[in-house]
């Protein structure tokens, strides 16, 4: 298994029990597809985004990492594909050292 890092921009509209739910299914999905949560970092919170994406000028910012293969790598992208919560997200490869 290789090392992944995850930033993901959430509706700054949701709840946080809705902010909340977002993150369990990240680490269910993770968890499902043979991979294992490292650990969330400290959430960003609310922050302005660099550029208007659909109508939105802020963002709720997450960022955290796990291990796995590119199956749980695929399925993660899927699923942050279709649902609405997720505005934008990004899955970097850690190296090794």
């Amino acid at each position: 298994m290789r090392s992944y890092e995850l930033m993901y921009i959430l509706r700054p509209d949701l709840s946080p029990e809705a902010i909340e739910a977002a993150n369990e299914r990240v680490k269910t999905v993770i968890a499902k597809n043979g991979g294992e949560f490292s650990h969330q970092a400290d959430g960003w919170g609310k922050r302005r985004l660099a550029y208007e994406i659909d109508d939105l000028t802020e963002g709720y910012y997450v960022v955290c990492y796990f291990r796995g293969n590119a199956e749980t790598v695929k399925e993660l992208d899927r699923v942050m594909k279709i649902s609405e919560d997720f505005v934008r997200h990004m899955i970097l490869r850690v190296d090794e050292k």
